[in-house]
């Protein structure tokens, strides 16, 4: 595994992604989910690349779709939009 899949990651929401959240019912264990997932290992966790880019990625957490973007060079995984299952 290389460096770069073993630091956590910093996780902040963009405001479409934080305006769902307020909409779930237990959004402080979503984020803790997240953080220990995709946080510490964003390109692992079954995540995959949006349209060949390896920052820009898609992953499914606790039920739902996350599309987020890693920066590695700031150690920030930003959520850009969350697709909760109906």
């Amino acid at each position: 595994m290389s460096p770069r899949h073993r630091r956590s990651h910093r996780v902040t929401y963009a405001p479409p992604a934080d305006d769902t959240l307020a909409k779930m019912g237990d959004a402080d264990a979503f984020r803790a989910v997240l953080a220990r997932t995709i946080g510490r290992d964003p390109y692992g966790h079954g995540s995959t690349p949006v349209r060949d880019d390896p920052d820009r990625r898609e992953a499914t957490v606790d039920g739902a779709i996350v599309l987020y973007y890693v920066s590695g060079s700031v150690q920030t995984l930003t959520v850009v939009r969350l697709i909760l299952s109906p």
